[in-house]
């Protein structure tokens, strides 16, 4: 049974490794081991620390398998934007008419702005490659991470935005080379783009403001390289966007600026497992399959001591019957509390 748990001190070596495997221009895992051994002793006070919300707070999630081995890992940062800037491009439409020709252009432009400050980011969720997919050994790995963050942010909305947001990978080969960067990035910042995503990932994005063009850009002018993969996705990313979107995020013209991948947005109350999720007493029994059982989502409903898992239930009036194995898993005991999400 796999289960999502809180990264602890201990979780460095795997979390490089699974680094390593994400590989070029996934942003956020794309840095060197000081940073990411940084991130996780702020995660760990995070999870043990006030609950108010702060963007010092980010909490990294675990996904561990039977055996005790890690096999994917997801974060939230609980506010971004409010210490280094955040900057995505929005993409405008501009409509321009000509009497004398009788024609009509309708452009994009492309303008440097930072409207999510202050939100709430789902990221950094990535699943080794034999987990993955129907022919995964472990059925339903992405999703329990992927909605494990929700489950977290249920358990107590206070530490959160009211705005969530969730930035994509957009299209970088294996070599590090983005034909959105070099089109657009690489003229103003005389780098390339994994040098870019580095500085932007381990060090404030005040060199943005600096470099940035702070005039729109018109798509049209760009190589048709570069306007093929705005706002869209990395082949590998295809998943996680359609978890976002299952939980109700849309992108509204917002990509990053490195990548041109999609940003997507969702407001906290309007996701799906945390709207539909709800608190119920768990005990432990027998999950007879003559009876239909119900695959649920099952976490304990706190911040430090967080568990969440996949697996079957019944319903004994209101509360919830799962098999003893799952309850151990979740550090619970037949007549507490869980929070308990079942698919509609």
């Amino acid at each position: 049974m796999l289960c999502v748990r809180p990264a602890s001190a201990g979780d460095l070596p795997e979390i490089m490794q699974l680094a390593t495997l994400a590989g070029p221009g996934f942003t956020s895992l794309a840095v060197g081991e000081d940073a990411l051994a940084a991130r996780l002793e702020k995660s760990v006070k995070s999870f043990a620390g006030p609950t108010d919300i702060t963007p010092d707070h980010v909490y990294l999630l675990m996904l561990e398998n039977a055996d005790g081995e890690i096999v994917g890992m997801s974060a939230i940062k609980a506010q971004i934007g409010m210490r280094d800037p955040f900057f995505n491009f929005r993409i405008l439409k501009q409509a321009q008419k000509s009497s004398v020709t009788d024609r009509r252009f309708d452009m994009d432009v492309l303008a440097l702005v930072n409207d999510l400050t202050g939100s709430t980011e789902v990221g950094s969720l990535f699943v080794r490659a034999d987990q993955r997919g129907p022919k995964g050994k472990s059925r339903g790995a992405g999703r329990l991470i992927s909605q494990a963050r929700y489950m977290l942010m249920a358990a107590d909305k206070s530490r959160f935005a009211s705005r969530v947001i969730s930035e994509l990978r957009g299209h970088v080969d294996d070599a590090g080379v983005s034909p959105f960067w070099d089109a657009i990035g690489r003229k103003f910042f005389d780098m390339d783009f994994n040098e870019a995503d580095k500085i932007s990932a381990e060090k404030d994005n005040q060199f943005i403001l600096d470099l940035m063009p702070k005039h729109p850009i018109y798509a049209a002018l760009l190589p048709e390289s570069a306007q093929a993969v705005i706002g869209k996705t990395h082949p590998a990313g295809i998943g996680a966007r359609r978890y976002l979107e299952l939980e109700g995020f849309r992108n509204d013209g917002l990509i990053d600026i490195f990548d041109g991948g999609p940003s997507m947005t969702a407001p906290l109350d309007d996701i799906r497992t945390i709207r539909h999720s709800r608190v119920k007493t768990i005990a432990a029994g027998r999950v007879k399959p003559s009876d239909s059982p119900l695959t649920a989502m099952i976490a304990r409903d706190t911040i430090s001591d967080f568990r969440c898992v996949l697996a079957e239930v019944q319903f004994d009036g209101d509360d919830v019957i799962t098999d003893p194995a799952t309850l151990t898993r979740l550090n619970l005991k037949s007549g507490d509390k869980a929070r308990i999400w079942i698919k509609r």
